[in-house]
């Protein structure tokens, strides 16, 4: 069981920037449910998409990414959609401590967990490709890049799952979206003092797109068909297929 998110409790005198590191990845579940609204619902249900994209396109691929796995949440919600489905997953993720986590969680033999940099793999043909909260963490300069690496590596009819947190062109809507989603950390027991430090470390690290970006980002890249499936407050998720 994860242990709860405390980080950011105690005042800090100097503000690091957020890494994914062994304090984090310990507590990484309760941090993510109590900072990302919907997060309890887009992960299951994108294992689903996915999972029932590939079961009902058999010409596909039989495999797999999750790109930026963390502890293996979305490629455990995906392998328990597949049923018995044979189908390769890779997991991968920039951060040992996450992966060392996820490979001790998830021992299912279809998985195979690689500790990379997602910006530098070299892609195999793919029926599914799954991308929650990653973007925003990864240079802006290089999004497009991967996004053409994704459209190349997806088969044809295959489907790639983005969800990220998103920012509004209008200031006003902006500036709401954002005054409730701290409404909504405090609701879940993180203190001001926790909410402004952790703030402070993503400052320079978590780099938030509008949606009109997203999509125009992936026509960019060779994708055709785009539809937004979820959004709750400023927290969105896309299907995407070439």
């Amino acid at each position: 069981m994860s242990q709860r998110d405390q980080v950011y409790r105690e005042p800090k005198n100097q503000i690091v920037d957020f890494a994914f590191d062994d304090s984090v990845a310990d507590v990484f579940p309760d941090m993510i449910r109590r900072s990302v609204p919907g997060y309890e619902t887009v992960i299951p249900v994108s294992g689903l998409l996915a999972a029932r994209h590939l079961k009902r396109n058999p010409e596909l691929a039989p495999r797999a990414y999750d790109l930026g796995c963390s502890l293996g949440a979305t490629t455990m919600a995906l392998i328990r959609a597949l049923d018995n489905e044979a189908c390769e997953v890779f997991a991968v993720d920039s951060s040992e401590a996450m992966i060392q986590r996820a490979a001790e969680r998830i021992t299912d033999p279809r998985v195979h967990f690689l500790c990379r940099d997602v910006r530098g793999l070299d892609f195999k043909p793919a029926g599914a490709v799954l991308l929650n909260y990653v973007l925003q963490f990864l240079a802006p300069d290089d999004r497009l890049a991967l996004m053409r690496q994704i459209c190349r590596a997806l088969a044809p009819g295959g489907l790639l799952i983005v969800s990220e947190k998103v920012r509004f062109d209008d200031p006003e809507d902006d500036a709401f979206y954002d005054a409730v989603h701290l409404d909504y950390k405090r609701a879940n027991g993180y203190s001001d003092l926790e909410i402004s430090q952790k703030r402070s470390a993503l400052e320079n690290v978590m780099i938030i797109d509008t949606e009109a970006v997203h999509r125009d980002r992936f026509r960019e890249a060779g994708f055709t068909r785009i539809r937004k499936w979820y959004q709750c407050l400023n927290w969105a998720s896309f299907l995407v297929s070439p």
